[in-house]
């Protein structure tokens, strides 16, 4: 099967983005004029228990058919592989794919606990997305921080506490209001409208809510006031440039007058996003999202979270280092930044990883 030369952007290094997007040039992974016949690529997945939405080992949730449709556009060679046992990791090990499609992160066996980018490492098999170490690094929201903070990158003042615990040194001197969320997770979880805290009182309410719905400590931020953004990366992994891809996640605001991007309205897709004009902004935004994603040793691709203070200098929010491969914030970042549709992203991120 063919694929249209219109429909598939090469990776431009944010430096030198034209105005116009270039549409006449295909990625490196895909031959002009047919589909690769050299390489395969298996589309991994584990028995669903409930649904993958449940299961806390699977980071990012794919339709595994579709995306074996979609990767068989440029490549021959591409199967689903569902994992439940170590001998069928093993099996997959001895037939070598040269890419691994999946969003699992760990598996656990009889065996005991086996993480899936360590053994495909182990294996030197390519896979999408980051290593082990990288997504402990961003999982713990505070590891992250404090990443970033050694590195120059801006990121607002903060401390982590649970409920009745002492403040440590420093703490008091973070002005109100503050932002409270649980140190590690995704997605908003446990971010509402109790979240900005104006006072002691309202603040130690909401510690005591995470603690005792998520069983976790919070962190404690400086509320920073101005506008939000995702910036969308993509790593090309034979000439290791990063592409920059950044967004304005724009919410409505709530009862109390403000706007923040909690579970609720993202699980009801209240907020919209537009693309970042201002080419200042835009270049701000790229390179913190790059500089973001080298320190916590990100690859292939993923998403950097950044805040405008009051005094509009971008700050380090948070990132997620496997983001999700639906229609959320990394595609509409691929879609509004260099314009492409659904199906060129997924072959754009395989594309990105086969080397050869």
């Amino acid at each position: 099967m063919k694929i249209q030369s219109e429909l598939i952007l090469p990776i431009v290094p944010t430096q030198h983005r034209s105005k116009k997007l270039i549409k006449t040039k295909l990625f490196p992974s895909i031959k002009k004029g047919g589909v690769r016949r050299d390489k395969t690529i298996e589309v991994l997945v584990v028995p669903s228990t409930g649904g993958y939405k449940n299961q806390k080992n699977v980071a990012i949730t794919i339709d595994p058919d579709l995306i074996c449709t979609i990767l068989r556009k440029g490549y021959s060679n591409v199967l689903v592989t569902e994992i439940k046992t170590m001998s069928c990791l093993i099996k997959l090990a001895e037939r070598h794919p040269d890419l691994v499609f999946s969003g699992v992160k760990y598996f656990d066996f009889d065996e005991g606990q086996i993480w899936l980018n360590d053994f495909l490492d182990q294996h030197k098999i390519s896979y999408i997305g980051s290593n082990h170490a990288a997504l402990n690094n961003e999982h713990d929201k505070v590891t992250a921080k404090k990443l970033v903070c050694r590195s120059g990158v801006a990121t607002a003042d903060y401390f982590t506490t649970d409920p009745g615990q002492k403040l440590q040194s420093g703490a008091r001197e973070i002005p109100y209001p503050v932002f409270i969320k649980p140190v590690k997770g995704g997605d908003s979880i446990g971010v509402d409208a109790l979240s900005i805290a104006f006072n002691k009182q309202d603040m130690d309410a909401k510690i005591k809510q995470i603690f005792d719905t998520y069983q976790s400590p919070s962190l404690v931020e400086k509320y920073l006031s101005g506008r939000e953004y995702s910036v969308g990366i993509l790593e090309d992994e034979k000439t290791k440039v990063l592409t920059a891809m950044p967004i304005e996640i724009i919410t409505g605001k709530n009862k109390d007058g403000h706007r923040i991007l909690d579970f609720d309205v993202k699980k009801t897709d209240q907020e919209r996003v537009k693309k970042v004009l201002d080419e200042n902004l835009h270049g701000q935004l790229s390179e913190m999202g790059k500089s973001v994603f080298k320190i916590l040793g990100g690859k292939s691709f993923g998403r950097i979270d950044i805040k405008l203070c009051g005094e509009n200098i971008p700050h380090f929010m948070e990132a997620n280092l496997m983001p999700g491969l639906s229609k959320g914030y990394f595609f509409r970042s691929c879609a509004l930044n260099l314009g492409i549709g659904y199906e060129q992203m997924i072959l754009l991120i395989a594309g990105n990883r086969l080397t050869d």
